[in-house]
Parts: structure tokens; sequence; C-alpha cells
């Protein structure tokens, strides 16, 4: 049986089908090189290929028992060579920058399931997302979106040792084009903004909001690395490594070097500064997830035990409660625009 919330006039039968569709949907991102004078000329700009490369490596994993104290035993190691294949991708020898461009489009009803099997809940899940848009208009939300673009956190690794990053972003049915230095914005808060930044927050807010249908960019980020050296495109997981020879697959689309658009997505949703341990030791933002979960830290930062993470606030607030304050009502609804299946487990 459903569990239900009580929102202080009664008990809110709460969803065991709920479903939400992402409203945040970046493309693919294909990567190019050029020369940093040229980067603004379209027929200067050459795909990216993934190129397959073997290389020997030596022994450079953590020894166990015995080992440790045999000399033997590590020279024979040693003798024996790593061999490896790997997939690479980098800039020509001409060509000193990448250039990474995508889609990105913003849409409206973040606060509408797509699927959900109890109608007093739609109905309150639904007022509290018209309650947000009318309290908030989804401008906060829409402005550290837009920031994450400015600051081309998408980039990820490419970002890292640029000499210059410069970021266009256009808005083709609205014939609007802004162009940021993405050193200008840090990425540890979003304290920085500029007017530039808030005329496309703006657009942002208003399509989230519904004032209308969509939103769809064009970004282009140029990025200065230097001549011939390594960028990163998404690396491929595989499954079963068994049927594969190569030790790391990179992405690659239409024989192009690509990143995912889950991982350019992922960039533009960590907006997540609300969490508890955020201001301390230095932490970042994180994205968007139910229990502000950071993979490669092997930590969740949204823990039930401390009732900050999304369904114990999402039951509350969705069960007809007001927001109590404005950093819960910022992630319940980020949460929602990034999507995913919550419903509530028929048994417990």
């Amino acid at each position: 049986m459903a569990r239900k919330a009580n929102n202080g006039e009664g008990k809110v039968e709460l969803s065991s089908v709920l479903a939400f569709e992402k409203k945040i949907v970046p493309s693919d991102g294909y990567m190019y090189s050029s020369e940093w004078e040229k980067r603004h000329d379209i027929h200067a700009m050459h795909a990216i290929p993934v190129i397959e490369k073997s290389v020997r490596g030596t022994i450079s994993n953590r020894l166990k028992g015995s080992d440790k104290s045999s000399t033997d035993k590590l020279d024979a190691k040693v003798e024996n060579p790593n061999l490896q294949t790997v997939d690479s991708a980098s800039l020509p020898f001409d060509d000193d920058t990448l250039v990474l461009c995508y889609t990105l489009k913003f849409l409206a009803g973040a606060e509408i399931p797509s699927a959900c099997n109890e109608p007093e809940h739609f109905r309150l899940i639904t007022e509290m997302g018209k309650r947000y848009a009318t309290e908030y208009g989804y401008k906060e939300l829409a402005r550290r979106y837009a920031i994450n673009i400015a600051n081309g956190r998408f980039l990820w690794r490419n970002r890292v040792g640029a000499e210059q990053i410069e970021i266009i972003v256009k808005a083709d049915t609205d014939d609007k084009q802004w162009t940021f230095n993405a050193y200008d914005f840090p990425l540890k808060d979003f304290e920085e903004g500029s007017e530039l930044v808030e005329e496309l927050a703006s657009m942002i807010a208003d399509a989230l909001s519904g004032k209308r249908p969509f939103l769809l960019l064009q970004v282009k980020a140029c990025v200065q690395l230097g001549k011939g050296q390594d960028v990163y495109p998404s690396e491929e997981l595989v499954l079963d490594k068994g049927k594969s020879n190569k030790s790391k697959i990179l992405y690659e689309k239409d024989s192009i070097a690509a990143m995912h658009s889950q991982k350019i997505g992922n960039a533009i949703r960590t907006i997540d500064t609300w969490y508890p341990a955020y201001g301390q030791d230095n932490a970042m933002p994180i994205a968007i997830e139910p229990y502000g979960a950071v993979t490669n830290l092997g930590k969740a930062f949204r823990t039930p035990k401390e009732s900050k993470d999304f369904y114990t606030l999402f039951d509350k607030y969705s069960s007809g409660s007001p927001f109590e304050n404005d950093e819960e009502a910022h992630y319940v609804m980020a949460v929602l625009v990034r999507g995913g299946v919550f419903g509530q487990a028929s048994k417990e």
C-alpha cells in the first residue's frame, strides 16, 4: 500500500507511479579544431577524429602480500610489459583551439508529471509548481544555468590549462547572440553575473515558467589549448570488457570526437549549493540529484537522515505544505526540471 503524507489538513496518498520528463535537453557535443584568430570562420574548423594507438606501459599498480618484500618478484613483473590499446584525440599541430558545438533546449512544464497514478497527488504537485512559478519565476535556477553556460563548465577537463575560453550562445528564434569570457565567471559559486548573463537567464526563465513554449540555444565554446594538445571527448562505458581489446574507448559520432549529451547536461545542472556541507572544506557546487550523489567522490551529500534529500522535501511540499525557505524550494523544483522516476514504493 502506498505511503501517505500529512499536509496539515489530512493524509495525502503519495503516487506509487510518478515520473517527470527532463526540461533541459542538450545534444551531443561535436569537437573541432581551429586557430584562435580564425575561430569564428566555419571554413577554418576541422573535425577532430578519434585515433587508436598502442602503448607500452610499466607496472604501477599496488603490490599485494609477499610481492611487496620480494625484489625478484617485482623485477619479474617489471620485465613483463603492460601493453595497452587506447583511443585518443588531439588538436593537429597546425591548430591551437578546440571548438565544441552543441545545442541546448529548455522546456516548460516541469511541474506536470508525465505519469502519476494518484489524481489528488497530481493536483497538489501541479499546484506546488504553479506556486513556485508565482513566487520565484524560475529566475534563480535560470540564472545558475546561464552562468554554467557562460563559464564553460560543460567543457570539463578541456577547460583545464586553457589560455583563453570564449563561449558564444545564439538563440535563433529571437535573433539574439551573447559572447562570454568563461574566466569572468568562477566555478565555485554563482555570485558573479553580468547584464548578458541576466538577459540569457531571463529567456531561460521564460521558457521554464511557460511564458514561451521553449528556448533553443546554439552553444559554441572556443578553447585555446595549444597546438597539438590532447582534447578529452567522453569515454565510453564498456560493460562487456571481454569483447574489447581496448582499455579506453572514446565517444565519436559521425567520425568526429564528441561529448555525451548526458555529460553536458550534468554540467549545466551543477547548481546545487544548497546542500548542508556546502561552504565547508572548499566545497563546490554539485549536480542536482535526489540524494546529492557525487560518484567520483563516492558520497551522497543529501541524506534522509538530515531530511535534506529530494524525497523527504518533495513529499512535504507536494502534499500541500508551503515552501519553508528559498533553498529547499529551488532544490525541489530543480530536481523536477532534471526529470526522473520518483514513484513511492508500494511496500517499504
